[in-house]
C-alpha cells in the first residue's frame, strides 16, 4: 500500500492548492484514516517482533541469531484490551520491572538488556502467552 500511495505522489509534503486551499497529499491521506487506537477489534492476524543479530562468537567464529516473539492481535484484543503491537510494545519493560522487583536481575549503573541474562526474560514472555524462538 505504501508503494502505491508513492507511486501516485501520495505520500509527498509537497502542497498543493484543491479547491483555492493549500494541502499536502500525505496530510490528505493522514486525515482520511481511521483513528488508530480504534482499529485493533478489526485487525486478524498476528505481528511478528524481531531481531537479527550479526557478530562473532565467544569462540572467535561469525554467528547469526534471529530472535523473534509473535502475538496474536485477536488475542491480545480479548485479554487486554488493545492492539498487538502496543502489547509487544508495553511487555518489554513490564518484564524487566518484574524481574528487577524479584532479583532475578540485578546490577548497578545504567545496563542494557544485553548486559543480564536472557533466559529469564524469555521464561516470563512464556508466561505472558508470547510464543518466542531463536534461530541460529
Amino acid at each position: 500500500m505504501l508503494r502505491t500511495l508513492h507511486k501516485l505522489g501520495l505520500d509527498s509534503t509537497t502542497p498543493l492548492t484543491v479547491g483555492g486551499v493549500r494541502v499536502s497529499p500525505r496530510d490528505v491521506v493522514a486525515a482520511c484514516l481511521p483513528d488508530p487506537a480504534t482499529i485493533g477489534g478489526r485487525m486478524r492476524g498476528k505481528t511478528c517482533a524481531a531481531t537479527w543479530v550479526r557478530g562473532t562468537g565467544v569462540d572467535g567464529a561469525a554467528r547469526e541469531v534471529y530472535l523473534y516473539h509473535v502475538v496474536d492481535n485477536e488475542w491480545s484484543m480479548a485479554e487486554y484490551g488493545h492492539q498487538a503491537v502496543v502489547w509487544q510494545t508495553a511487555i518489554n519493560p513490564v518484564i524487566a520491572l518484574e524481574l528487577l522487583a524479584s532479583g532475578e536481575w540485578s546490577g548497578a549503573g545504567v545496563l542494557g538488556p544485553e548486559a543480564l541474562p536472557p533466559r529469564p526474560f524469555l521464561n516470563k514472555l512464556t508466561e505472558y502467552g508470547s510464543p518466542w524462538g531463536v534461530r541460529e
